[in-house]
C-alpha cells in the first residue's frame, strides 16, 4: 500500500495521535527520527508504562531526536511543533479546547493511560483535523479509539502486524477499525512526515 492520502481526506492535520506499549520505544524511535524542526502539527503519544516508576521518556526521547519533547501538563495547549508523551499513572485527555487534562479515572484496557482514552478525547477536539496511529502492543487498547477516528473524519494508520514486535494490538485496531493505511514503521515514518508538514 503507498502512502498517498486518501481522496477523500481533504484537511488539514493539526495533531497526531500515537499508541504503542508492548516493543513500543524501538517502533516510536523508528517512527519519530525522521521529524525535524519546523512542523507544523503536533505529536501526541501514549505507550504504556508501569504506574509506579517515573517516567524518563522525555529525557531519552529528546536526547536521541531533532524536535522538542515535553511530557503533557494539565491545562496547557497542544502547541504546534512538540511532541508530547502522556504522563504514567494518569489518563490523558485533549479538551475541546486543544488543552490537555488528566484523569484518575480507572484502567481502561488494564491500562492508565489507556490510548483509547486519548484517541477518543482527540476524535472528539479535533474530527478531521486528526490522525491516529497505532503501533506495536500485547493489548487490545487503541482499537476503540482508533475507530473513533475514523468515524469523526480523521486519517487512520497501523503497524504492518507482520513487522510489529508485538500483533495483538495492530491487529486489534485493523479489526475495529478499517484503517486507511496499514504500513510498515518506515511507511508510517513517511506518512507523518507527509501530515505535519
Amino acid at each position: 500500500m503507498g502512502t498517498s492520502l486518501p481522496r477523500n481526506f481533504r484537511a488539514s492535520v493539526e495533531t497526531v495521535a500515537i499508541g504503542a506499549s508492548a516493543g513500543g520505544i524501538d517502533a516510536l524511535f523508528t517512527l519519530l527520527r525522521g521529524l525535524r524542526q519546523p512542523f507544523r502539527g503536533s505529536v501526541v503519544v501514549v505507550l504504556h508504562l508501569p504506574e509506579d516508576h517515573e517516567s524518563r521518556l522525555v529525557e531519552v526521547f529528546a536526547a536521541r531526536l531533532a524536535i522538542d519533547v515535553r511530557e503533557a501538563q494539565p491545562g496547557a495547549p497542544v502547541a504546534s511543533g512538540k511532541l508530547y508523551f502522556a504522563p504514567p499513572g494518569y489518563h490523558l485527555l485533549v479538551e475541546a479546547d486543544r488543552t490537555f487534562a488528566l484523569s484518575c479515572d480507572p484502567p481502561v484496557r488494564f491500562s492508565r493511560p489507556s490510548i483509547d482514552v486519548l484517541f477518543e478525547s482527540c476524535a472528539d477536539a479535533y474530527g478531521p483535523e486528526l490522525a491516529g496511529m497505532v503501533l506495536t502492543g500485547a493489548n487490545e487498547d487503541g482499537a476503540r479509539g482508533l475507530a473513533a477516528i475514523k468515524a469523526r473524519g480523521g486519517l487512520t494508520a497501523v503497524q504492518d502486524p507482520a513487522e510489529a514486535a508485538h500483533a495483538a494490538m495492530p491487529l486489534a485496531a485493523i479489526a475495529a477499525a478499517d484503517p486507511d493505511f496499514v504500513l510498515p514503521l518506515a511507511g508510517l515514518g513517511h506518512l507523518l512526515q507527509t501530515v505535519v508538514r
